[in-house]
């Protein structure tokens, strides 16, 4: 039965209290300030506050000394910027604390100590790091294994190898499987699993009368070629991929064109792309070698990947900016396709992993060598692409022929005016040189209107359709940049890829490119140590809801070790033996026994399997955003299903807002949530309720909180309201019967028929809605739909709606 009003606010399965919010990752406070606080420490405050001299008592290199401070008190207050003495001497604020002395730093430098405070002031120890702690034996480092199918007790239960993997780990520690679910949940699963949507009533029906052993398998391979499907697993890179329609930042100014890397991607999952092209494309699209203009202008979009990132635009120091897009691409290509955080190495030999400053800078090299900026000075233009279609030559023509038809109307009437003229003097008299002075002052104010017309029209062409994405710039290796500073070098580091994870097959870097293609191919090379078990894992944890490595973006030595890392090294073989076909890996997962579990929890399984560690059940997983809005509009009747295109109001690098003016974007689309705009720095708030990721970084495991903020959105907001209503009048009018009107509703929204307690219990509601409204009489019709709105409103509020079994 479902639970009305989300009342139990969505518990996790297994959890006797809801989770608390959650707070940001602390790796990523870490992150920030060893990026961005320890190298201005060093740099500005530590010959004065280190550990051999300490003005004012006040020493800053730990974060001990910070809080313990110096004569004037402690340095930094957690969580409180504004109170702590250092955010008020590095702002200036008093003339008698004004750190550094002889020179402010810039708007940006001050944030970042904000926001380090702000976020708690993490400070990890700067010691020397043992051989223990980064080392290169890790399993993720090393070659995957021929994993050797194990030999089970239970020979009825696997229908895979797959399954085998699972079952002797169970077997090993005496748990026993789940039964299969049952067919309405397998339908509702595996159809939100890979559309992001319901299944409709006639595709259940369809579904339970179809007794044939091939019904499942048979579903499954529908979905696939549903053009939903690549929305919905599209909808996954993007998280990964950190797309968004705005720049964010400094400057929030619009990625106009940044869509048609998003239908690039829907159309791959779609086409079924095999993912070391989807990778080759991604990183170095503009240096492959293609035949036709539409396949060229595909790659060219695919490039976006590397240029969607947030920049600082307004950043006056050039060389910082540079390396600062470089470190984000960097940090990117490292998390989405090797599970590892580079980022750290910029400014010193990373903590834990044995990744050296020298690997970063030889990465950095190829990044440099990219043109990913127009221009540095502000406000920076990223690059883009102009694109040969059929709409940009009708509009350049269009813009030509208005353009000639203007000059032509102004030659006509000059023509005419100097025939008149002609007429009207001497035969022999010739005309002056300058005969407009001449002309009547009709004439010549309807001149100066079609001049002014034509002026106007030419410098204001159309903009032309163009693609944000990467090229090849000039050739460079890159010195290192001691504490990231990029006006203090050190050794120039030749282009190389890291070598704990180089491998036997090392690619080969020369003057002639960037290196990005070789990188790529490298990437997919099927011995790459990382690539395809890092992919494998997002895979089942887009399944599954947790992966077999459970911490999905790093594969590092601060990440947990895989529960199976047979089934994880099976699984990547597996894909790669398909040609990288991630259909072929789909069908492999969805038609396990594994998969189909029910996700019922035994005394056994609960004991033994508290976490789901061994994959003993299915597990209970809410829908994310996305699906959530989406279901509320399809089971409504309002979903637009339109594909592709743009609902950006705003043109290509217009500013959709700043710090005075207000953010106007509108949501109210009925087209499915993957194509509505991600503003970076302003998130849809439906979205940020329901745990939408940060479109600045890559993420491969959204969090999922469980807050009253989400119910009270599903009880009171207009937009859950509004479809109720919606809802209400489709059945009130479709059925004729009060019973009829209720199972159709639990077909919709659950996915399957009420119980008999459900039908008095939601008509006895309907009824007491019904007087409660106020409209009878007259109205009798109205008043009666109000209280199915009631009935319909609970329904799509219900933990049953918003959690798939």
């Amino acid at each position: 039965m479902f639970y009305p009003l989300l009342i139990l606010l969505m518990m996790d399965e297994g959890s006797a209290q809801p989770p608390s919010l959650s707070q940001p990752h602390a790796t990523e406070h870490v992150q920030h300030f060893e990026n961005n606080v320890r190298p201005l420490l060093h740099e500005y405050c530590l010959k004065c506050h280190g550990p051999e001299k300490q003005w004012a008592g006040l020493r800053l290199d730990s974060r001990l000394a910070i809080l313990k401070g110096g004569d004037s008190g402690p340095a930094a207050i957690p969580h409180d910027p504004d109170a702590s003495l250092l955010i008020k001497a590095v702002r200036h604020e008093d003339e008698n604390l004004q750190m550094p002395q002889d020179a402010k730093l810039t708007d940006l430098q001050i944030e970042s100590f904000e926001t380090w405070i702000r976020n708690g002031m993490d400070f990890p120890e700067s010691v020397a790091v043992t051989k223990r702690h980064r080392d290169p034996d890790h399993w993720a480092f090393q070659p995957r294994r021929v994993a050797v199918v194990p030999v089970v007790i239970d020979q009825a239960w696997p229908k895979s190898d797959l399954d085998r993997f699972v079952l002797a780990e169970m077997e090993s520690l005496g748990l026993i499987p789940a039964p299969r679910a049952d067919k309405r949940t397998l339908i509702r699963r595996v159809t939100f699993n890979l559309t992001g949507l319901p299944p409709t009533p006639n595709e259940i029906d369809s579904f339970l009368a179809d007794d044939s052993e091939q019904a499942y398998s048979q579903l499954v391979d529908r979905l696939l070629e549903s053009p939903a499907y690549g929305e919905r697993w599209g909808r996954h890179w993007l998280d990964v991929a950190r797309y968004a329609d705005s720049n964010g930042l400094d400057e929030n100014i619009a990625h106009g064109n940044a869509w048609r890397y998003r239908d690039y991607v829907v159309n791959s999952f779609n086409a079924d792309k095999p993912f070391d092209r989807f990778i080759l494309e991604q990183l170095a699209g503009d240096q492959l070698e293609i035949t036709t203009d539409e396949k060229r202008q595909e790659c060219l979009i695919a490039t976006g990947f590397l240029s969607i990132g947030p920049k600082v635009l307004a950043e006056v120091n050039m060389p910082k900016m540079r390396m600062d897009i470089v470190d984000e691409q960097i940090d990117t290509v490292g998390r989405v396709f090797m599970g590892m955080t580079f980022g750290c190495a910029r400014c010193h030999d990373h903590k834990f992993d044995p990744i050296d400053a020298t690997d970063y800078y030889g990465l950095a090299g190829i990044f440099k060598s990219t043109r990913t900026m127009e221009t540095y000075t502000k406000v920076a233009r990223w690059h883009e692409y102009p694109l040969k279609t059929t709409e940009a030559t009708r509009m350049q023509s269009d813009f030509e022929s208005s353009v000639a038809a203007k000059k032509q109307a102004i030659s006509f009437v000059v023509s005419a005016a100097n025939e008149k003229l002609k007429s009207q003097l001497n035969s022999d008299q010739p005309l002056p040189e300058s005969p407009e002075s001449l002309y009547p002052d009709p004439t010549r104010t309807e001149l100066a209107k079609l001049r002014e017309e034509l002026s106007v029209l030419e410098k204001s062409p159309p903009e032309m359709p163009s693609v944000m994405g990467v090229a090849e710039d000039q050739i460079a290796d890159v010195p290192v940049h001691v504490r990231g500073n990029p006006a203090k070098l050190g050794a120039t580091v030749p282009r190389h890829v890291p070598q704990v994870i180089a491998g036997p097959e090392q690619p080969a870097f020369t003057s002639a490119s960037s290196g990005r293609l070789e990188l790529a191919q490298w990437l997919t090379n099927a011995k790459h140590p990382l690539t395809s078990r890092v992919l494998a894992n997002r895979f089942w944890r887009w399944h599954f809801g947790k992966g077999i490595v459970r911490s999905t973006d790093n594969f590092g030595l601060l990440g947990e070790r895989p529960t199976h890392p047979e089934l994880l090294d099976w699984l990547a073989d597996q894909w790669i033996q398909s040609g990288w076909s991630l259909k072929a890996f789909h069908r492999i997962v969805l038609n396990s026994s594994t998969y189909q579990q029910s996700s019922a929890v035994s005394e056994l399984s609960s004991r033994l399997d508290p976490d789901n560690l061994h994959w003993s059940r299915y597990p209970v997983r809410r829908l994310e955003a996305e699906e959530i809005r989406d279901a509320i509009l399809f089971v409504s009747g309002q979903l637009d299903q339109t594909r592709g295109g743009s609902l950006l109001k705003v043109k290509n690098r217009g500013y959709l807002f700043d710090h005075t003016s207000i953010d106007t974007t509108d949501y109210n689309s009925p087209r499915r949530s993957l194509y509505l705009p991600v503003i970076r720095n302003n998130v849809y708030e439906l979205f940020q309720l329901l745990d939408f990721p940060d479109p600045a970084i890559p993420t491969g495991d959204r969090a999922t909180t469980t807050v009253a903020p989400q119910a009270l959105m599903m009880m009171n907001s207009d937009f859950v309201m509004q479809a109720a209503d919606r809802l209400a009048t489709n059945v009130f009018s479709s059925e004729t019967n009060d019973v009829s009107r209720l199972q159709r509703l639990y077909l919709l929204c659950l996915g399957r028929e009420p119980s008999r307690e459900e039908i008095e219990d939601d008509l006895a509601l309907q009824k007491r809605a019904t007087v409660e409204s106020g409209l009878r009489d007259s109205t009798h019709g109205a008043h009666e739909q109000s209280g199915w709105s009631i009935v319909c409103q609970v329904l799509l509020a219900s933990s049953e709606f918003v959690y798939i079994q």
